[in-house]
């Protein structure tokens, strides 16, 4: 090639990218990862769901409408306050254009109405509140992996209908735990079951002594644990301590994923049932993202992180479709738009932000049973997402009434 024609090609891409490019504001496309990476859900998702979020990206092409596409990331030490902190500081200074995982119920919530006043875009992946797309939802907020009420479907339902049919829970105490526990609780009775009553912990408690004693009275069939990471482990771990299980009760783990299975163990976590949106070896697809993931990371992926890469994906994908990275065009199509990756196939988006897939039921196997690191699940049910989630007018969100 001549350097005459050299520089005429390179003046024919720059045509090229240059109207494209000029359609993303601040010459990127930037999404901002918020989650705990050193508290209580660090391993639920934290830097892993990073990650997640930058394999996205790679499988992309690392680029956008001519513009490259960068990763931020920021612990919010399960703190509204210092999640709105930087959530602001990003929005206002950094030309973040969407946050994504969001791990801890209220954090989500505040960063989801502050977003919503900048007219920017979240993706929550890591909190479960099922106010998100509910009472509190945004045209600009979107619930992708689960909520409180397809867990509550999932395992609250499966065990009432084989004879759980009394309930007590251990619930942690702030919006998440809350919405857990109405959500199970309106389902069990839904199911002709009885809720005997409750007690509430502090989020990080490193003690359960005194609230699984006063579930251990109450006699009920089910202790349903609302809580998650290591709470629930923790939960589990203290439980086992005075024989409540040996006794001829069982615990829901009600949050439960694959992470927290594997810093529990086999031995400790045998026989629980959960509520998933992933798992790593349902087929072909899964277990080929799983693998890389794996050899980024050491570990396989729960659904916050198989849930933040599908956001991300899907938010790109977006993007490109409306020509922009400007928000109302952006969160339309995000509306429209059907998803159909690893985490979920024939995934659709309601008009409250809900997207819904199928979930699944499973049950953790005995040692025994596990033929390989990380083969810890049975699948016992799918699921569907019709099922799982409600509809955008029973979900009580303003928006769709």
């Amino acid at each position: 090639m001549t350097i005459k024609t050299s520089l005429l090609a390179g003046i024919a891409a720059l045509a090229v990218a240059g109207p494209a490019a000029a359609q993303v504001s601040n010459n990127a496309v930037k999404i901002g990862i918020l989650n705990d990476q050193s508290g209580v859900y660090a391993d639920y998702g934290g830097k892993w769901s990073v990650e997640a979020a930058k394999m996205a990206v790679e499988e992309f092409g690392g680029t956008v409408l001519g513009a490259p596409i960068e990763i931020v990331s920021a612990d919010h030490q399960n703190k509204p306050d210092i999640a709105s902190n930087v959530a602001r500081q990003w929005f206002d200074q950094d030309g973040v254009d969407a946050i994504m995982e969001l791990t801890t119920s209220s954090v989500a919530l505040a960063v989801q109405n502050l977003a919503s006043e900048k007219k920017k875009v979240t993706m929550t992946s890591g909190a479960a509140t099922s106010d998100l797309t509910g009472k509190a939802c945004t045209p600009y907020g979107f619930h992708w992996a689960f909520d409180t009420r397809a867990l509550a479907v999932g395992t609250g339902g499966s065990l009432v209908e084989t004879g759980g049919d009394t309930w007590f829970f251990l619930t942690a105490d702030y919006a998440f735990g809350y919405a857990l526990e109405q959500d199970t609780a309106r389902y069990v009775q839904q199911k002709g079951g009885k809720v005997v009553g409750q007690v509430r912990h502090p989020l990080a408690a490193s003690d359960f002594s005194s609230f699984l004693l006063q579930a251990q009275a109450s006699k009920a069939k089910i202790i349903g644990l609302a809580n998650a990471g290591a709470d629930t482990n923790n939960s589990i771990k203290q439980a086992a301590e005075f024989g409540i299980v040996q006794g001829g009760q069982r615990l829901a783990a009600l949050l439960f994923t694959l992470s927290e299975v594997h810093g529990l163990g086999l031995q400790a976590a045998q026989g629980l049932v959960l509520t998933e949106g992933f798992y790593w070896d349902m087929d072909d697809g899964s277990r080929t993202f799983s693998k890389k993931f794996m050899e980024r990371t050491g570990r396989m992926p729960n659904m916050i992180q198989a849930g933040t890469y599908s956001s991300v994906l899907q938010y790109l994908k977006a993007v490109k479709a409306a020509g922009t990275d400007a928000t109302e065009p952006v969160a339309k199509l995000l509306h429209e738009m059907p998803v159909d990756d690893v985490f979920a196939k024939g995934g659709k988006v309601l008009a409250n932000g809900r997207m819904v897939h199928d979930m699944y039921l499973f049950e953790v196997k005995k040692p025994a049973e596990s033929k390989a690191p990380w083969d810890y699940y049975r699948q016992l049910a799918t699921i569907k997402g019709d099922q799982a989630f409600p509809t955008a007018k029973d979900s009580g969100c303003p928006l769709t009434q």
